[in-house]
């Protein structure tokens, strides 16, 4: 038997929304922080393991009501603010 999980394994929470467009993203803003993503990791502001740190350290409240990209929005915000760069 197969079992759905959501982001982070975690039952109950419903499958991950996919758009029927094909489009990798939902919004202009959504590629917009996918690209900076991209940009502070590339120039060393932070690595994958950070990013998904601080996503996992969202207050619960926060991480539920933010979508995909704004957690990682958040993420990039903690991190940037945590090391003196914003």
């Amino acid at each position: 038997m197969s079992r759905v999980h959501d982001m982070g394994g975690q039952d109950g929470f419903g499958p991950v929304p996919v758009g029927d467009d094909g489009a990798p993203f939902q919004a202009d803003w959504e590629a917009k922080v996918f690209a900076l993503s991209r940009a502070l990791r590339r120039n060393g502001a932070f690595n994958l393991d950070e990013m998904r740190d601080a996503i996992e350290r969202i207050p619960p409240e926060d991480y539920l009501a933010a979508s995909y990209y704004e957690r990682w929005l958040i993420a990039m915000e903690m991190i940037l603010a945590e090391k003196g760069l914003a």
